[in-house]
């Protein structure tokens, strides 16, 4: 979401600890991202990369929480519990519009109400 409250096409964003990328340059170890959030765009391309590339990539690199904001589908995937090999062994999916827990490391309760604009 930008600052107006709008949604950009195909945004990617991490949370990690403050001053966890400091002095790193361009590039910096995934050790320490606690989520990866990624806002879909509308064509097939996007959709294989975020649902399956991204996935597969984000888990192996060991992000314990992958946040997919599906505006085709109007849903949100919550992918947890990462492993090198197989992915995330677990997926949450809500509706645009419900709230769906964020489990540890970051450990909110986040209400989808809005991304419905």
């Amino acid at each position: 979401m930008t600052g107006t409250g709008q949604m950009t096409v195909d945004e990617f964003r991490v949370l990690a600890p403050v001053g966890h990328f400091t002095g790193h340059g361009d590039w910096s170890d995934p050790d320490g991202v606690l989520m990866a959030v990624e806002v879909t765009s509308h064509d097939s391309y996007t959709h294989h990369r975020d649902h399956v590339v991204k996935v597969c990539a984000y888990a192996g690199a060991g992000i314990p929480v992958y946040l997919l904001i599906d505006r085709h589908n109007r849903s949100v995937l919550v992918h947890t519990d990462p492993d090198q090999e197989d992915g995330y062994r677990d997926i949450h999916t809500v509706r645009l519009g419900g709230k769906v827990a964020l489990p540890a490391p970051v450990g909110i309760e986040l209400d989808t109400e809005e991304l419905k604009q």
